[in-house]
């Protein structure tokens, strides 16, 4: 485990919302996903790249979310990755989506998300590259 934490700030649209102005339940997941996208890139690994250079990719595995207080439209939110497990072919991660631009504000939403390696034209697991867990275990 590592005490790393990515944040990345997200912003409530419309889009985001449901008929009651609150964020519709489905869409934190889609904000995890943003935040782990960023998470990788901070740290020189961009997907699409990643793909063409190993043939190989990171999938969604399992999730598992709690939601605990809704978000609004405009609210400004901040969404966090951690590394809770490495393994050879997956990353266990532990995310949460907290109200404010500060980590300081109350969470909204927190998941555990498995994330395993895969190879593209197959969809078989693999063995993530050792030079790809070496920058995440190695920021």
């Amino acid at each position: 485990m590592t005490a790393d934490v990515f944040r990345f700030p997200v912003r409530v649209y419309w889009e985001d919302t449901d008929a009651g102005g609150i964020v519709f339940y489905v869409n934190y997941l889609k904000f995890f996903e943003r935040a782990r996208t960023e998470w990788l890139r901070a740290r020189g690994i961009g997907q699409r790249a990643l793909k063409d250079q190993s043939g190989g990719m990171f999938v969604v595995s399992a999730t598992e979310v709690r939601y605990l207080r809704p978000a609004r439209l405009d609210d400004e939110l901040l969404v966090t990755v951690r590394v809770e497990r490495f393994g050879a072919a997956s990353l266990l991660l532990a995310q949460q989506v907290l109200a404010g631009p500060a980590a300081g504000g109350p969470v909204l939403c927190e998941g555990s998300i498995r994330i395993g390696w895969v190879q593209a034209d197959t969809l078989r697991p693999a063995r993530i590259p050792p030079s790809v867990l070496n920058v995440l275990e190695h920021p």
